[in-house]
């Protein structure tokens, strides 16, 4: 069954900020009103989970700059998070907090926990009505661009103030035209 459209879950799981360097509590409450990014991924001192974490960060003051908060999560504990942190690189530079789903509350509650108990590598784009708007998952050798999370965050809200139009492949902001679904536009495309 998908998720789009449904909202998201509730929760209240540990996470890690690194902003703050403290272990906070994030809930599904915490998360309305605004929009989301939520980047999935299977384990902490991996390999591929880095490449992504740390260009997500990259790409962090513009989702923030388009009022979109991020968070990673996947079902390492917030200690594991923060060692993580303190140890790699490419994961000290981070700045969004990071959610342990240790319990995997939430991770089964999408449906996105794999075989062997870890998080699919899963995006989710959620509304500030904590609804799910875009969903992507990957097999677990295959990363994530998270230039792909702009578009969709940029698309999510032009369809949200203005629901009678959508966004055509390839749109990119406000300038580009979108397509008002009818039937004069049948066959047409």
């Amino acid at each position: 069954m998908s998720l789009i459209g449904k909202r998201l879950p509730e929760f209240e799981l540990d996470a890690y900020n690194p902003k703050t360097d403290e272990f906070i509590t994030v809930s599904d409450k915490d998360l309305e009103g605004e929009w989301k990014v939520l980047m999935f991924y299977p384990a902490d001192f991996t390999f591929v989970c880095p490449t992504e974490l740390e260009d997500l960060q990259e790409k962090y003051d513009e989702l923030k700059g388009l009022g979109a908060e991020v968070y990673s999560v996947s079902v390492d504990t917030h200690f594991v998070h923060k060692a993580w942190h303190e140890e790699s690189d490419a994961i000290g530079k981070l700045e969004y907090t990071m959610i342990g789903d240790s319990n995997k509350e939430l991770t089964k509650a999408l449906d996105i926990l794999s075989e062997d108990g870890k998080a699919q590598r899963a995006t989710l784009i959620i509304d500030p009505d904590n609804v799910i708007q875009a969903l992507e998952i990957n097999a677990d050798g295959i990363g994530r661009k998270a230039e792909n999370n702009i578009y969709k965050v940029k698309a999510g809200k032009y369809v949200r103030q203005h629901p009678d139009q959508v966004c055509p492949a390839k749109w990119n902001s406000e300038d580009d035209d979108t397509l008002t679904p009818g039937l004069d536009l049948v066959g047409k495309i």
